[in-house]
């Protein structure tokens, strides 16, 4: 009985010993043969990257912490909304006016909000139902611009109770000039 339990408590240890060392192995060969090199010339910035020389409403405000940017894999649409999503979504659908526009298609923000909750630094992309680029009507774009940029929408995003930039997108899918979706 008790080579038995010694016997269980080597072969554990054993086993303990080769899951460290496989695991380390796949650790080393990962790092050193595994892993795929960066283009940096053709991907010279990160991801949710705004270029801010080019960006619209990008001189009203300004960014805290030296600009650094928070959220910028996927944006922040748990902690950005002001209130709630349905909240955003009810205020734009309550403002937003069709003037009589035909467009179809997608219109993306894609935009920063500093640490005091105001929107700026907007990135436009207007595509249509095929996801093509395309030009929507002007008027429409701005008037969406304008309803999507007001800072009553945007909540303060605080990391280790400090409040900080971050990164956000919104679509909107377009039908006949009306706003059928809005994501995320």
């Amino acid at each position: 009985m008790k080579k038995r339990k010694i016997l269980k408590s080597v072969l554990y240890t054993f086993l303990a010993l080769f899951l460290v060392g496989i695991s380390f192995l796949g650790y080393m060969y990962y790092n050193y043969f595994g892993k795929f090199e960066v283009d940096t010339e053709k991907y010279q910035n990160y991801v949710g990257y705004i270029n801010q020389d080019k960006a619209f409403l990008n001189s009203k405000y300004k960014l805290c912490d030296e600009g650094r940017i928070y959220k910028v894999h996927h944006g922040a649409p748990k902690d950005a909304f002001k209130g709630s999503k349905k909240r955003f979504k009810d205020y734009i659908l309550s403002n937003y006016k069709n003037e009589s526009y035909k467009d179809s298609g997608y219109l993306n923000f894609r935009f920063l909000v500093n640490c005091e909750g105001n929107a700026g630094w907007f990135e436009i992309i207007e595509m249509n139902l095929e996801l093509e680029e395309t030009k929507l009507n002007k008027k429409m774009v701005d008037q969406l611009l304008t309803l999507t940029s007001d800072s009553k929408n945007w909540a303060i995003y605080n990391y280790k109770n400090q409040p900080k930039n971050y990164y956000m997108y919104i679509s909107y899918r377009i039908e006949n000039g009306e706003i059928t979706q809005i994501l995320p």
